[in-house]
């Protein structure tokens, strides 16, 4: 009955948009949909790449998501790392999965993203 995956939403503070643009556009390369209008009063914003889809979306009180994260499929992991050295943004490799290259990293609010 399942069929894929539209998108994943993380949490933001309120205002946050135009740091979530920063990171999301400037840094991974993402383009921003616009949001129904009913909703963008809300806050947050939604970016796309390809099929996949991250919204973020403003909660109060804010607390970032530091271990549950989007699994995010890349097509270039050594691409993602040099973008997120080249803006400032730490990240780790885990090899605990044979055969899976991935690592970890924080979005400029603290939610972790893990690319694979």
């Amino acid at each position: 009955m399942l069929a894929g995956l539209h998108h994943v939403q993380v949490a933001v503070p309120k205002g946050a948009e135009d740091v979530s643009r920063s990171y999301y556009v400037d840094v991974l390369g993402m383009t921003e949909l616009p949001k129904p209008p009913v909703l963008a009063v809300k806050g947050g914003c939604w970016f796309a790449a390809g099929d996949l889809e991250i919204h973020t979306g403003v909660e109060e009180p804010f607390v970032p998501a530091r271990k549950a994260h989007p699994g995010i499929v890349v097509t270039d992991i050594d691409e993602i790392a040099t973008a997120l050295t080249a803006a400032g943004y730490e990240f780790t490799w885990d090899d605990s999965i044979p055969d899976r290259r991935r690592m970890h990293t924080f979005d400029p609010h603290g939610n972790r993203l893990e690319f694979i």
